[in-house]
Formats: structure tokens, C-alpha cells, sequence
């Protein structure tokens, strides 16, 4: 009883479970003899239950490999606690089979495998910069130069295909990937799939498109011949041009077609890989990220030459990154980048199914270093439309699945195409008149002469698919208002609608900066004074007041 006294004082006060034991015991032991049995009984469970709350935590490492033993068939066990490797025993009743990198363990106060856990849920997620062919990996910093540490995989990751740039979460050690996640910037700044855009939906570009089939397509499709008067295929090219006209349409209408022309040439599939990239995307504030960036891009191309696809690298606005390097000693990430772009560029020489696609509206910004023959070999002028390119155009987003106005097709006895024929020419011809309501600019220049620009001098494949969708705002509007009306786009409609669109692009720079602005507007600035608008708010006499 003295004994049960002391275990009871030494007992701690919330283990209900020890507290009822020991009741227990007490009432058996002051029983009767028959009762001595079932307080034997008690005790043996009370001294079990108190080994297991009085024995020691274990503790959790992870496994990393097992470890031959010379001289005997046992297998010893190499885990990791914290900073620190050990080489353990491995409880006999363990399934080694259990027991696979990455795996959590327990471990008792002699440092022995005792049991096994699922691999923690959690952890640190680094960048992988190197995957070496043993199957480890670098992680950290691209740069080899930096600091940067190797890491084993798990089990689950042993098999599987992790690249530069990739993520990994790191077990609680940090020795060990667990888990694989792709990179997501690659995501972020280029897509993969191209949408269905054959050359009859690019309107007015036939001269730049021919330039394009005939050195992009004629290479891929004969290359036998090409060969034969050792005529490598073009690297590059430069769209450029004012803004609106087509460019980023011409480049994804380049990739789908030349791939669907070589499938049916080589006679077997052959998928395309269009990465759009947008310059101002991959620029970044962090030293080295866009050079790292503008390798992966051409990392990636070359990576999917190698399978068998065309890869189209198209890069819009690209003389936001590969603008003019500067002497200055302040820095200028162009001083990198440029270099950067440039090397890999010239890494592309031997890949025959790469091409490379640059717009933009200030080719004169883009450094002359990537500009230069056998870099960029050609350079394609999309123009703004003519008279009858915008006609084009306009059939393309007017077309016979668009309402038209009823009263325009019964005076075409029901005729729906004369009908849409008749409102495309009636708002071409509004948009290409000269008259003093569709003047738009007055450009004085340095020798006292002057000349106004109308309408059709700003005219853009952008601005027509515009004026198309606010006519189609007019005609929903009275739809809505007149449920049972039969409704469709009329002439007055796309009138009213070229007037609207013109007169919200009056929007003009400062004189400073007004070089610029002519550039893109296609025209040319050298002998500009002065540009005045000549809009239906302001009037010409405002113009000319404000030049003298």
C-alpha cells in the first residue's frame, strides 16, 4: 500500500487514466482473495500504460539510403536529423521494403530506426538551376558562381524529368526533393497553342505576307533545293510598322499555316510551337532575371526543335528590351540583355525549323547589333491598309453571319451579301472622301507650306474591326429596345460609328514629343514644324490660332 502511495504522489495530476488505475488496484487489494486475480490483471495493464506515458519522445528524421554492412547480409540505415547523418539500426520488425528516400522515421534515444511516417506535407520550395545526369540537383541561384547547394530526390521524383527553372520542395532536412512543380513563368510571358487564322483572314497585308511565304515557307517546304545552293533558311525577321495594321496577326497566321503546308508536304503531323513573347513582360527590376529569362526562351525553342515542331519565337514590342545600348556609366539593362539575346540568337544557326519573329512600332530604337544580317535577315513594312485593303478588312468582321439592316436587303430582293457589299463600300467611301468633315490633322512644315490628313491617312486594321464593333453597339441598342424588330448594322450606322472612333483619337502629345507620334503614325517627321488636329470640336480656325 506504501507503494501504491508513492506512485499515486508521484502520478501526474491530469493522467486521469494512472489515477484510475491505482483506485482500482486499492479496492481489489482490500477485497477477498478470489479478487486478487483481477487485481493482478489491473496491475499488469497499469504497468503498462505507465511505460508507454513515462518513455521518452522519439525523434523524426528522414531516410536517405540504405548502407551495406561487409561481412554480414544486415543492412544498416543512413538518416538525417536536423544538420546531422547518422548510420542506424533498423528495428528487425520494420519492412525494409518501407523504408525509401524521403521517407520520415522514427528514431529512439540510441539513434535506431523504430518506425516509419508518410513524407512530411510540408517544406521550403526552391529553384532548380542545374539537374545533373546522376540525378541529383542544384538549387538556388542560376549562377555558378553564387552560392548554391545539391540535393537528392525522392523516391517519386527519381523517374521524373524536373528542368532549370523548375521548382522542388525540399524536405524539413533540406537534403531531399520531394515534390516537383514546372516553372510558371514560362506561362506567365508565351503561349503554346496558336488559334486557326488561314491567310484569307489577314486582310490587306498581301505584300508582306508573299515576303514571309517566300523566305520562311519556300526553305521548309523545298529544303532539298536549298540545300543544293548551299542557301541556309533566314533566322529572323522584322515586322514593322504603325500600330493597328496587323503585325501580332501576321506572326500567328505565319505559324499556323506553315505548319499545316509542311504537315501536308512531309506527309505526317507536325505540330507548331508559337511563343508569343511580350518584350515588356520579361523585363525585370531584379539583376540577371531577364538575361535568365531570355535564355529559357531560346532554351525552350531549341528543347522543342529537337522533337519535331516548328517554333515560332514571335516578340511584340521588342524594342522595349532590345532597345540601343547606351556609353553612359550609368546602367542600362539593354547593356545585357542585348548581348544576351544576340549569343543565343547566333545558338540557333544550326537548328532549321526555329524562326524568329520581332514587331515593332520604333524599329530605329532596336540596337543595330540584333538588327544585322544574319541575325535579322529580313525586314517586312506592314503598311497601313489602301482603299481596298480596308474593304477587305471590313468583309472579314462584317460578314454573312452579322444581322444587316432588312431595309438594305429587301432593296436587293433579299440578296444579303449585295446588302453587306453595299455598306462596306458606302463607309470606305465615307472614310476615304476628302471633305471637311473627315479632315483630321493639319501638318505645317519648316517651309511655311502646309498639309492636312484626312480620314484614310490613319485608317488601321485595328481602327475598321473597331468601328465594325461600335456599329454593332448601335443595332444591339435598338434590338434591346424593340425585342420583335427584325434589326441588323446599317450604313448610318457605320457612319456614325467611323465619326465616333476618329473623333476619340483626337489625343495628341505635346510638341516635344510630336516626332515620335508621326513616326507612328507612318509618317515622316523631318520637316514637321508643327501638328494640329482638325477635330469636329475644335475646328481648323483653332488649329491655325494655336500656331501663331
Amino acid at each position: 500500500m506504501e507503494l501504491l502511495d508513492k506512485i499515486e504522489e508521484q502520478a501526474p495530476l491530469d493522467n486521469q487514466r494512472l489515477l484510475n488505475y491505482i483506485a482500482a488496484l486499492r479496492s481489489a487489494l482490500n477485497s477477498e482473495a478470489e479478487d486478487r486475480e483481477e487485481a493482478q490483471k489491473l496491475l499488469a495493464e497499469y504497468e503498462e500504460a505507465y511505460t508507454k506515458l513515462t518513455a521518452p519522445a522519439n525523434r523524426l528524421g528522414v531516410f536517405i539510403d540504405w548502407l551495406e554492412q561487409e561481412g554480414t547480409q544486415e543492412k544498416l540505415a543512413l538518416i538525417a536529423l536536423g544538420d546531422q547523418e547518422f548510420v542506424a539500426q533498423v528495428d528487425p520488425k520494420l519492412p525494409q521494403e518501407e523504408l525509401e528516400t524521403g521517407v520520415r522515421v522514427r528514431v529512439n534515444d540510441a539513434y535506431a530506426v523504430v518506425g516509419d511516417l508518410p513524407p512530411s506535407e510540408s517544406g521550403g520550395m526552391i529553384k532548380v538551376s542545374e539537374a545533373f545526369e546522376d540525378g541529383r540537383l542544384r538549387v538556388g541561384s542560376d549562377n555558378p558562381a553564387s552560392e548554391g547547394r545539391i540535393v537528392m530526390r525522392g523516391e517519386k521524383l527519381k523517374g521524373t524529368r524536373i528542368d532549370p527553372g523548375d521548382e522542388v520542395r525540399l524536405d524539413p532536412s533540406g537534403r531531399i526533393a520531394l515534390e516537383h512543380v514546372q516553372k510558371q513563368e514560362t506561362r506567365d510571358y508565351f503561349l503554346e497553342q496558336v488559334p486557326e487564322i488561314p491567310w484569307e483572314k489577314v486582310g490587306g497585308q498581301q505584300e508582306a505576307i508573299r515576303l514571309i511565304r517566300d523566305t520562311i515557307e519556300q526553305p521548309l517546304l523545298f529544303p532539298e533545293i536549298f540545300r543544293k545552293f548551299e542557301k541556309k533558311p533566314i533566322k529572323g525577321i522584322l515586322l514593322y510598322g504603325p500600330p493597328g495594321c496587323g503585325k501580332t496577326l501576321i506572326g500567328k497566321a505565319t505559324a499556323y499555316n506553315l505548319t499545316r503546308e509542311y504537315s501536308q508536304r512531309t506527309g505526317k503531323e507536325v505540330k507548331e510551337y508559337f511563343m508569343a513573347i511580350s518584350g515588356p513582360k520579361i523585363l525585370n527590376m531584379w539583376l540577371g532575371e531577364t538575361e535568365r529569362m531570355v535564355r529559357e526562351i531560346f532554351k525552350t525553342a531549341r528543347e522543342k526543335a529537337k522533337e519535331g515542331r516548328l517554333v515560332f519565337i514571335f516578340m511584340d514590342e521588342a524594342e522595349s528590351i532590345l532597345r540601343t545600348r547606351s556609353s553612359g556609366r550609368w546602367l542600362n539593362i539593354s547593356n545585357t540583355v542585348v548581348p544576351q539575346f544576340c549569343a543565343e540568337l547566333d545558338g540557333l544557326q544550326s537548328l532549321e525549323n526555329v524562326v524568329l519573329m520581332l514587331t515593332s512600332n520604333r524599329p530605329d530604337y532596336i540596337d543595330p547589333a540584333v538588327l544585322r544580317p544574319e541575325r535579322i535577315d529580313r525586314k517586312v513594312k506592314v503598311s497601313r491598309p489602301d482603299r481596298q485593303s480596308s474593304m477587305q478588312i471590313l468583309d472579314i468582321y462584317l460578314h454573312a453571319g452579322i444581322p444587316i439592316d432588312p431595309d438594305a436587303v429587301k432593296r436587293y430582293d433579299g440578296e444579303v451579301d449585295c446588302a453587306r457589299r453595299e455598306l462596306i463600300e458606302g463607309v470606305t467611301d465615307y472614310i476615304w472622301r476628302k471633305s471637311k468633315e473627315t479632315e483630321f490633322l493639319k501638318v505645317y512644315m519648316r517651309n511655311g507650306q502646309s498639309e492636312t490628313l484626312y480620314f484614310k491617312d490613319l485608317a488601321s486594321g485595328a481602327l475598321l474591326k473597331s468601328i465594325v464593333d461600335r456599329a454593332k453597339d448601335y443595332a444591339i441598342k435598338r434590338a434591346i429596345a424593340d425585342p420583335k424588330a427584325d434589326v441588323g448594322v446599317s450604313l448610318p450606322d457605320l457612319i456614325e460609328a467611323a465619326k465616333q472612333e476618329y473623333r476619340e483619337n483626337e489625343i495628341f502629345p505635346q510638341s516635344d514629343s510630336q516626332e515620335d507620334w508621326l513616326q507612328l503614325l507612318d509618317y515622316p517627321a523631318e520637316n514637321v514644324a508643327s501638328v494640329k488636329p482638325i477635330g469636329t470640336n475644335r475646328g481648323e480656325e483653332i488649329a491655325r490660332k494655336n500656331v501663331m
